[in-house]
């Protein structure tokens, strides 16, 4: 035990010395920045009882709120792993006219102000607009619905995935491919096999990035979803509703609740990542 004791206190110098005050800077850094402003919001919660705070955060209104917020974050996510995988594939092994072009457009929602990128959203998908007039006729709407949500969601999640992936994906060899279908593997062999298990652990980050962008995502949601209350009404916007009514503590009783859910719900993604990554690394 003392041995071990005295080990951990004469452990080998880092090469670039400063570890105590760089330690010491990335904890007061964090404290400010992070954790401070989230003990504050879990303190203002105090001020509500405990049944008062039960009654706001399960009340018709805000489950329906938290529900458009985390149901249809989730769903753009998927539909952004699933086609910003496809863009990524198209860029990284196909050499085509305007690649470079495609490549820095998919930075746009990156650069783009959300209340810019709600404004274009509305202005096309609108029973009036370009894409909207051609949709009203079959019946189908997309702006101030919760369609309208899971569009914007998509805009601003796709850089996520792919800026996520592309670099795993640049670095899988194409000779790993090229083996696999010259073994009799299949093209959805080959992906299944071979491609997927590389870029699994990149998928599910980029996945993560772009869920928790869509939970917290307010600018570019609140002009195209039309805001109508247990119909297209998101908890950001619910929160801030609650904050215009000078109802503070009913405001921070909801953030609690979308912080913790978003926590736990990053954190089983966290952990299926690192399984996924040590199933990897197995093989």
């Amino acid at each position: 035990m003392a041995a071990a004791t005295r080990a951990s206190f004469f452990r080998p110098r880092s090469v670039i010395p400063g570890f105590g005050l760089t330690f010491g800077l990335t904890v007061t850094w964090l404290s400010l920045i992070v954790l401070i402003p989230l003990a504050a919001l879990f303190l203002k919660t105090t001020e509500l009882t405990l049944d008062r705070f039960i009654a706001v955060v399960t009340g018709p209104r805000t489950l329906h709120a938290l529900w458009v917020s985390f149901g249809i974050s989730f769903a753009a996510a998927v539909v952004n792993a699933v086609f910003g995988t496809i863009v990524v594939w198209a860029l990284v092994r196909y050499d085509f006219p305007g690649r470079r072009l495609v490549d820095a457009i998919v930075d746009v929602p990156f650069a783009l102000p959300t209340a810019v990128a709600g404004i274009s959203l509305t202005a096309l998908y609108a029973e009036n607009g370009w894409i909207g007039s051609l949709l009203a006729p079959l019946g189908i709407k997309v702006a101030f619905t919760p369609l309208g949500i899971l569009v914007a969601l998509v805009f601003v999640g796709l850089p996520f995935v792919v800026r996520t992936i592309q670099p795993v994906l640049a670095d899988l060899d194409k000779q790993y491919e090229e083996a696999a279908a010259s073994l009799g593997a299949s093209r959805f062999e080959t992906i299944w096999r071979v491609v997927l298990p590389t870029v699994w652990p990149a998928l599910l980050t980029g996945f993560s990035l772009a869920f928790a962008r869509g939970i917290g995502e307010y600018g570019s949601v609140i002009f195209i979803a039309g805001n109508m209350p247990n119909v297209s009404e998101i908890a950001p916007l619910l929160i801030v509703v609650r904050l215009e009514e000078f109802r503070y503590a009913d405001a921070t009783a909801i953030a609690v609740v979308m912080l913790v859910a978003s926590f736990i719900l990053l954190l089983i993604i966290n952990r299926l990542q690192q399984w996924t990554e040590r199933r990897t690394s197995e093989r």
